[in-house]
This record gives C-alpha cells, structure tokens and sequence, in this order.
C-alpha cells in the first residue's frame, strides 16, 4: 500500500537499481512507487518524460528497451511498449502530437503512434549520448555524443538535418579537439542550442546564423559535464561534472556565477522548476537537492537510498515551501550546518586515555622550559656555545 506522505508527491525520480520514487518536499516523505522482485541491470531507469500537458503520465525509459507508462493519479503502470530496435539503452525520449518519440545509443530514431505501431524511423548516427526535444517546436529534435556532433531534425521531414554543427578549431598547439556531447538543452525565447561536453566545455549554436561553430563557449572545471539544465534567464545556465561539481554559468559574461557546494558524486540530472526559481540535482551520491537559484540556499537535501539517474518536477504543486514557512519546523540543515554539528559533535567527546594526555603534556612542558633555559644561556653569553666551554677554553 502506497504511504500517506507520497499520495501527493511533486518530484519523480528514476534509479540506477530500478526503483522508481515519489518524494514530497513539503513533508521530506519519499516511497518506492514500484515493486520489483529482483534487482537487475536491465531494469535500471534511465529517462523520464511527461506523457501528456496535465502531467498526469509519466513515460519511463528503461535500460532493456522498455518504455513505462505511469499513472499519477492512480499510482500504478498502465502502459508499456517494447520499442527494441538498433542497439544500446534508450538515450531519448520524447511526445509530440501523441505519438512517442524514442532514440536509442545507436542512434536510431523511432515514432510509434497510441496503437504501439512504428510509423517512422530515421537514423541520426552512431554513439549517441543524448537527444533532446525542443520545448518551443515539439517537432524539432536535437541529438549528439561521442565524435558525433550536434544536429537538428524535423520529425516531420527526418530525411535531412536542419542544422549540423561543426567542431571548434584546434587548440594553441594545433591538436584537434574530440567531439563528445553529453548534454543538450533548448534556451528559450531564441533558437539557440547550449551543449555540454567532455571536454568541460558549454558551446552555444545559433542555428539562424551561417556559422555552424559555436558562437559562444565557456569552460567550466576539467571534467565532462554530464548535466545540463537552463534556468529561468536565457543567460544563466546550471551545469553539473563527473566530479559532483555543480554551478551557475553567466553565458553573458562567460563567468562563473555561483558554485553549489556539498555533493559527493556524478551528477546525473540536473532540472529547473517551470515556475518557481529552484534547480533539483540528484546523482551517484544517491541524494536529491534543491538549491534556490537566486539565494543560492540548500532548500532540500534527501537520502534516497539508491543511485539516482532522473527526475522530473511538477509545475502546479509546491516543490518547497518558502524559506519564512519553513524556517520553524523545518529538519534539513545546510552544509555548513552540518559541519557546525560535527565540529560540536568531536569537542563533546569523551576523551579516552587521560593518563597518557597527562605524560604527553608533561613532556612537552618539560620541552619546554629546556628551550627556554638554553634561550637564556644564549642570552647571557651572546652565543650558542655554553658557559662550560668557556672554562675549558680558558
């Protein structure tokens, strides 16, 4: 039976083991939404996607070539189409126009209509590591990975690439820089395209300009970006590494304009709610966290016992409550709260072995007073060498 606390959860999550979770924020309640009677690889959640504008549904993509159809409101799966078809686990998942749209790692595109019929299929490349829907044209796709560079599709005409982008220059020593696009991300209010790569870098592509290299780029750490979300300003995106490094990038600057602290592992997912100014990030460290985009404040910061490889957010209910709500009965504590907690923690302690602190401290106090002694000789007779070798001397 499915617990109180998650009959009204705001935030969807998919696990590495194939658990699928609910967690309420307002109550800091999380539960499995799914039962599985054996942990498999196979069954390792790896996308998720709203199924319809009501969020509702939601699709879940799994490793084995299986996509899940869940209900909300009913709290169980009420659909499931085998989408097998090229090879690797899915690396898309997408709906326009009713009909699910799915790309797997070998970079075969499929549309499969209400009646789990293939109507289309296209190929895009091989080693794909992402494919994007754009938000603002439902029927534009983006996809890219590894030596296989950014390009935009029209579903409705696959036959050829609306834009391909091409490789930046070569570097100060006229090496060739890999392709490698993890992440891809629409900004709003403009047609341009942010990418997060390999090699620590964040290009932007306009596809309405003749030029086909980005027209921006920013670097971020030495590690791949593996996470990329675009915040409520077309400006400002959030970016996330192998090494649970996470921060806000200043496209307008090309700067780094804030680093979120605390997270241990890769990071996964990272999203942005559609109306309140707050970024989820989840990951291998297998907690979920809620930052204030503005504030830069930890909202939220939840176990959930498993590694995290998704998630999703649901617009009309509260993710957090404001600061002021929560400030009295609230029991997630910043950062730098918990180290305050552990510092108190060790000075409270018990100390063990008394006896030998007092020879220890002993000691050096007798050091000590030898230091001095000797300081004084040197004092006294304007060297290092002791009054006894002056008698011998003489």
């Amino acid at each position: 039976m499915m617990t109180e606390e998650c009959e009204r959860f705001d935030m969807l999550i998919g696990c590495e083991t194939g658990y699928f979770k609910g967690v309420n924020t307002v109550k800091k309640k999380s539960c499995n939404l799914n039962k599985l009677n054996s942990l498999r690889k196979e069954d390792e959640v790896m996308l998720m996607c709203w199924n319809n504008e009501e969020e509702t549904e939601v699709c879940l993509g799994l490793r084995r070539q299986l996509v899940k159809t869940f209900s909300v409101d009913r709290l169980c799966f009420t659909d499931e189409v085998d989408i097998s078809g090229g090879s690797g686990p899915p690396r898309g998942l997408a709906k326009c126009e009713g009909n699910l749209l799915t790309c797997v790692e070998s970079g075969l595109v499929s549309v499969w209509n209400v009646h789990h019929t293939k109507t289309a299929e296209f190929e895009v490349g091989d080693n794909i590591c992402r494919m994007r829907q754009s938000p603002f044209k439902p029927s534009i796709l983006a996809t890219g990975g590894k030596e296989n560079n950014l390009k935009l599709w029209d579903v409705q005409n696959p036959e050829k690439p609306v834009f391909v982008a091409k490789n930046v220059r070569p570097d100060f020593l006229d090496l060739r820089i890999p392709v490698w696009v993890l992440d891809i991300q629409f900004l709003p209010g403009t047609e341009k395209v942010v990418v997060g790569t390999g090699t620590h870098a964040i290009h932007v592509y306009d596809p309405l300009t003749p030029q086909r290299r980005p027209v921006l780029t920013v670097e971020f750490d030495e590690y791949p970006i593996t996470a990329l979300a675009v915040a409520h300003s077309a400006n400002n995106v959030v970016v996330g590494n192998t090494r649970g490094r996470m921060a806000l990038i200043d496209l307008r600057k090309k700067a780094l304009a804030h680093a979120y602290r605390g997270v241990a592992g890769s990071i996964r997912c990272i999203a942005c709610h559609p109306v309140k100014p707050l970024v989820a990030s989840c990951g291998l460290d297998r907690f979920v966290r809620v930052h204030d985009i503005n504030s830069h404040k930890l909202q939220l910061k939840m176990y959930l016992k498993s590694r995290l490889n998704c998630l999703l957010m649901k617009t009309e209910d509260k993710i957090v409550e404001e600061s002021k709500n929560n400030s009295n009965d609230t029991d997630e504590m910043s950062d730098e709260d918990v180290d305050q907690e552990s510092d108190s923690l060790w000075l409270n302690m018990e100390n063990i072995g008394d006896e030998e602190n007092d020879k220890q401290e002993r000691h050096v106090k007798d050091v000590n007073q030898y230091r001095e002694k000797k300081n004084l000789k040197r004092l006294r007779y304007g060297s290092t060498q002791t009054k006894s070798h002056f008698k011998r001397k003489r």
